[in-house]
């Protein structure tokens, strides 16, 4: 279970306001949340439902809009805060008569007996419930009644007794254990953020501002274009019979008529900025399907950075011939995998006196936007070069053989390098045909490989082949607001200074999104630009809470690139150098006595490593160590073992390659 999930048992909890929840309003000086006690995690509902004691009505119900008080903060005296009414003891049953928690609650001696209610009737966990809103009271000091002690003795103590205050636990030893799950909490989402930035192709999605819905698009100067992009796509899904008309009343009830959503995007030639397609993609919303219903797995392969990089340096070695061939209306190339209906788009138009509320789109084909589309195009696409002779690689599931040709596909866009390029040619041709027991598929031939998931390809006069994302730099500096006339760093990141935590720093308060930043600079760095390793990871890992201080950590990044924004990765083969691991770790270099305490990341020893094949990076990391090192060498065997892990499958790439007849055979794959 995620750490940032966990609570302090017995904290105070914050429910929202019915009304509020349900989307209505209350009165201004009305209570805004109702305080309860956190119990734990409700084991019938979602890992992110609480379940909360109500103190005024004594019932626990599950709630989700809630925040907690982990430090115990809203209820201390140091505070200020007002004193909590609590009834929950006696309607519980575990006090007799009527208490408060107050902090100078006294006792008056004879005070007749009161019974308990009887414990409230069960309420199932079905439905999520919120106890009632209700008028507080005035905090106010209340006797507790309570029966006399019997009698043990010829005397009996006069002493006052207290009732127990459990849920008030104040002082250094509690505030130490939510300091604690903080800084656990953000190891953990340094940890998952750090798996995730692993693989730069799940960052090249963007929201620029070339990416519109319908009503964004229809306010552009350029709706036009969108409008007849938008009739294009209708009509492309009417001609190829790509859904049916059917009636609502003949549908299965199980099944949900499922919203459309339009898409827009405009497409640029990265090297010019010049705006040469604008594209309308009719999309179903995934998120409303159900699983088991209308979808069941997922999951879809995508090619690695390091395939590319391994199969373009062979391109350039053995003067290989490349092409780029992309895939028209790909998905609905594919069967659709179950019945799946859809809502009439807006832009369709049903015959004359027909309702279009009475009918729906019962697809044929794997439409965009369900959650399965992407796997079920994968799976058609392989099935469909299979039958035309490739074999699929099973060390990266998006490379294909065929003879000494070689196929890298991710999702619509292929790569096909070969010796021969009339091969390629043929190849294509095959394509537009059906084989065997597969339709033809719609394919465009692109040409020569000059840009690929947004990386501008440029091979050189000298044969080597210049990497570089002019474009997404730019992004990246308007996105900071960086002028012109800004002045430009020389390094990307402060060598006399390491980036903490900065708990008690100033807030941040930027006007641009700083993990939307921070994912354009790890793709930037992932793709093309390693000299940003070191620096766009340990920004990164402030992403949870940045401060002012991280803010302009990323932009000495921004100011670096400005100064070299057509600066990229070289791709110059040596043919005599094999594969190559080199492996560093800084052991504990981020450590400082001063932030030890609030944050223990900083005992975390650093790994480093460059994998490259024939002298070319292939690929690169710069990452603080899962555990900590308590040895100089113990530091280099973990980065030794991360990198390694790296290392195997490209040498299992290459054996693979070489097995299937691809010209490797002068490289050491042992």
């Amino acid at each position: 279970m995620r750490i940032r999930l966990q609570h302090t048992f017995g904290c105070p909890t914050y429910a929202l306001n019915n009304k509020l929840q349900g989307g209505k309003s209350i009165p201004k000086w009305q209570e805004r949340a109702r305080v309860g006690i956190y119990l734990g995690l409700s084991p019938q509902h979602s890992r992110s439902v609480a379940l909360v004691l109500s103190l005024t009505t004594g019932l626990v119900s599950p709630q989700f809009h809630v925040e907690f008080d982990d430090l115990f903060e809203t209820v201390g005296k140091r505070a200020g805060n007002p004193t909590t009414v609590s009834k929950w003891q006696v309607l519980s049953g575990l006090r007799e008569g009527v208490a408060s928690i107050t902090e100078n609650t006294t006792v008056s001696e004879g005070a007749r007996h009161v019974t308990a209610p009887a414990p409230s009737a069960y309420i199932p966990p079905a439905e999520i419930e919120t106890f009632p809103d209700e008028e507080f009271p005035a905090p106010v000091e209340l006797q507790v009644p309570i029966e006399p002690a019997p009698f043990e003795g010829t005397r009996r103590s006069t002493r006052t007794h207290q009732p127990t205050r459990r849920f008030l636990v104040e002082g250094l030893e509690q505030e130490d254990i939510a300091l604690a799950f903080q800084c656990d909490e953000s190891m953990d989402y340094e940890l998952e953020l750090q798996a995730a930035k692993a693989d730069p192709i799940a960052f090249a999605a963007s929201s620029g501002p070339d990416n519109l819905y319908l009503h964004e698009a229809m306010r552009e100067p350029d709706k036009k274009q969108f409008v007849e992009a938008m009739k294009k796509e209708v009509s492309s899904h009417e001609d190829d019979h790509h859904w049916e008309l059917t009636k609502r009343s003949s549908i299965p009830k199980q099944h949900k008529v499922l919203p459309e959503v339009w898409t827009m995007k405009r497409k640029r030639r990265i090297a010019t900025r010049e705006v040469y397609k604008w594209k309308a993609r009719l999309n179903i919303h995934g998120g409303k399907q159900e699983k088991g219903v209308n979808y069941w797995e997922t999951y879809s392969p995508m090619v690695t950075w390091n395939s590319i990089r391994i199969f373009l340096i062979l391109a350039i070695v053995n003067d290989w011939h490349t092409r780029q061939i992309d895939f028209v209306l790909a998905y609905p190339q594919a069967d659709v995998e179950c019945d799946i209906y859809m809502e009439i788009p807006r832009g369709f138009q049903l015959p004359a006196g027909e309702n279009s509320k009475d009918y729906a789109l019962k697809l044929r084909r794997n439409l965009y936007g369900a959650k399965q589309a992407s796997r079920v195009w994968a799976q058609y696409l392989t099935k469909g070069l299979i039958a035309r002779g490739f074999v699929q690689s099973k060390i990266d599931e998006c490379v294909y053989y065929r003879g000494d040709m070689i196929l890298l596909a991710y999702v619509d866009d292929c790569i096909i390098l070969s010796p021969n390029d009339q091969d390629i040619d043929d190849v294509i041709k095959l394509m537009k045909e059906p084989c065997k027991d597969t339709r033809a598929f719609d394919v465009t031939d692109e040409g020569q490989l000059s840009d690929y998931l947004g990386v501008k390809i440029e091979r050189q006069d000298d044969g080597t082949i210049l990497l570089t994302q002019p474009h997404l730099i730019d992004q990246i500096i308007s996105d900071l607001g960086l002028k012109a006339n800004t002045k430009t760093k020389d390094l990307p990141a402060l060598s006399s200074k390491i980036l903490n935590r900065d708990t008690n720093g100033h807030p941040f308060r930027e006007e641009w999104h700083y993990l939307s930043l921070i994912g354009k600079l790890n793709f930037l760095e992932k793709s093309t630009r390693p000299d940003l390793a070191y620096s766009v990871h340990q920004c990164a890992r402030f992403s949870s809470d940045p401060k002012a201080s991280h803010a302009q950590a990323v932009k000495q990044i921004g100011r670096y690139l400005m100064a070299n924004r057509d600066k990229g990765i070289i791709l110059q083969p040596d043919a005599n150098m094999g594969l190559e691991d080199w492996v560093d770790a800084d052991f504990c270099g981020n450590w400082d006595r001063a932030y030890a305490v609030e944050d223990p990341t900083t005992a975390r020893s650093r790994s480093g490593y460059v994998i490259r094949f024939c002298g070319c990076p292939v690929t690169w990391r710069s990452k603080l160590q899962t555990e900590v090192a308590l040895s100089t060498t113990e530091a280099e065997y973990v980065a030794l073992s991360h990198s390694l892990r790296e290392v195997i499958p490209i040498m299992n790439l290459l054996q693979e390659a070489k097995d299937a007849n691809i010209d490797v055979h002068q490289y050491n794959t042992t």
